[in-house]
């Protein structure tokens, strides 16, 4: 169905981070079926358990995004799902959030195991710097954050846990090279959790897939920049989708 698009919220923040984005589009072309479907809650971070509990219940054939950890899972279910996915695209979603020796364009291993720690034990704590880091660099930081925390959910602590703990093993490298549909991956320039250099070295790992950058941006821009971000997607979906 290419006139579906299905989208993934990324840690912490639930679906009403994504719905300015899914109404921008929904804006721009109504003809598009734009859904934003919440995460799995589990109590494991098993990899398999979370994209056997998404491929249950996202629809098929239809094209698979998200923002961050949900551009992560896109990416995996695509490759899980290969001709049953008309595409995928990711928004601020690093090919690996946490730092690795062959990607070094992630957090630090020390900093993330801290991060961790600190959701295990103060998570509500946690959450609020978390905002705080998805508005960093956000031309109107401030306005972002309390966007960001008015539609934030309430979530039990141990699933805010073991999404984290999923977080750190995702490296979805060997997905997005398995998978042949098409593919957009849109980035912010002056994100505090994925650096920028993350796009340009994509590029080294998957040479054929289309890239872009928002300048002045933050890791939360689908709340900042919804239109121009709805813009860069249609046009891929536009382009992509022509038979």
């Amino acid at each position: 169905m290419r006139d579906r698009l299905i989208l993934l919220p990324g840690w912490g923040l639930g679906t009403s981070a994504l719905e300015p984005l899914a109404a921008a589009l929904r804006a721009l072309d109504p003809t598009l079926k734009v859904e934003v479907h919440a995460l799995p809650q589990l109590d494991t971070s098993d990899l398999d358990a979370w994209l056997s509990a998404l491929d249950r219940s996202v629809p098929r054939n239809t094209w698979l995004g998200g923002w961050s950890l949900g551009g992560m899972l896109a990416a995996e279910l695509a490759a899980r799902r290969g001709d049953e996915c008309c595409g995928v695209l990711t928004l601020a979603s690093n090919l690996s959030f946490v730092a690795r020796p062959d990607w070094p364009q992630g957090m630090a291993p020390a900093t993330f195991e801290t991060f961790l720690d600190g959701c295990r034990h103060h998570p509500q704590v946690t959450l609020k710097r978390f905002i705080s880091l998805c508005s960093q660099g956000a031309q109107e930081p401030r306005t972002l954050a309390r966007l960001l925390t008015a539609g934030m959910p309430q979530t039990r602590e141990e699933f805010l846990v073991t999404g984290l703990e999923l977080l750190a093993q995702l490296d979805t490298r060997a997905a997005l090279q398995a998978f042949d549909g098409p593919q957009l991956h849109l980035f912010a320039g002056s994100d505090a959790l994925v650096p920028a250099e993350a796009a340009r070295e994509l590029l080294n790992v998957l040479p054929d897939v289309e890239v872009g950058l928002i300048e002045d941006s933050a890791h939360g821009f689908l709340m900042e920049s919804p239109h121009e971000l709805a813009c860069a997607i249609k046009a891929f979906l536009h382009e992509s989708g022509d038979d």
